[in-house]
């Protein structure tokens, strides 16, 4: 059972997007998430199991465990375990794949000598050194590529455009303090409507749309993301992976298949 294992770190957008679809492909999945994830699009990440104990992403059930063995149960059972922990789990057998998933732009504790398969998701991996294989991130012509030998493209710093909206639609603390929010994921705002507050400061609504995301209420820095705004006002995107997870969950799962080939 356990030679078809990938071990994910990241429950995030981008994780979750690969965690399912591997998952759909066949092969067991394990998360690793931090104790307080600061995930954006909570509908649909597996980090959300970490406070909620469960959540289901598009018909696969991602599962919260306190133990490497309880995670065995879980996806022996046809679901996506998570567990907490900032490094790798000692499990029964090894992971043969571990993607990197977290997104942190720069190099963390990611070595090739971890499994048999290292993936890194987005900038600060180089392909041949760090890791086997990076995919892509940046939206255009390369998103979901897989890169065998080199690093990814330089994280530009400017969300994707959406309905027309790029760096506009992204909701950031105005403060430290603690986020508290009137508004819910789905939810259909006009432009300057108000979100929540952190500490005494309201947070508004930089443009009319729906609510795609919120992050969960706790303590935030200044200039976090916190939020985004969908302009396209549909709610059902808020509870389906987003195209570019869709497309970069693709390209692990070709490097995956690759690799096995």
């Amino acid at each position: 059972m356990l030679d078809e294992l990938v071990v994910v770190r990241g429950g995030g957008d981008l994780g979750t997007g690969t965690a399912w679809r591997l998952h759909r492909a066949g092969f067991h999945v394990i998360v690793l998430e931090i104790q307080r994830p600061l995930t954006v699009r909570r509908t649909v990440a597996f980090s959300t199991a970490v406070t909620e104990g469960s959540i289901s992403v598009e018909d696969v059930d991602g599962v919260l465990v306190e133990s490497e063995a309880a995670a065995e149960d879980v996806i022996a059972a046809d679901s996506v375990a998570i567990l907490v922990s900032e490094t790798l789990p000692a499990l029964t057998e090894p992971a043969q794949v571990i993607v990197d998933a977290r997104l942190a732009k720069e190099p963390l504790d990611t070595s090739r000598d971890q499994a048999p398969l290292v993936i890194g998701l987005g900038a600060g991996f180089t392909a041949g050194d760090d890791v086997d294989a990076v995919i892509e991130t940046n939206r255009g012509p390369r998103l979901g590529r897989v890169i065998w030998e080199g690093a990814a493209e330089a994280d530009t710093g400017v969300p994707g455009t959406v309905g027309g909206e790029s760096a506009r639609r992204v909701v950031r603390a105005n403060t430290d303090g603690t986020v508290q929010w009137d508004a819910e994921i789905g939810d259909l705002v006009a432009e300057g409507d108000a979100l929540g507050i952190v500490a005494d400061h309201t947070i508004t609504a930089p443009v009319g749309g729906v609510v795609r995301g919120l992050i969960a209420e706790g303590p935030v820095k200044i200039g976090l993301k916190v939020g985004d705004i969908d302009p396209r006002g549909d709610p059902s995107v808020c509870f389906e992976i987003s195209d570019k997870s869709r497309s970069v969950a693709g390209g692990v799962l070709e490097a995956v298949m690759t690799w096995l080939k």
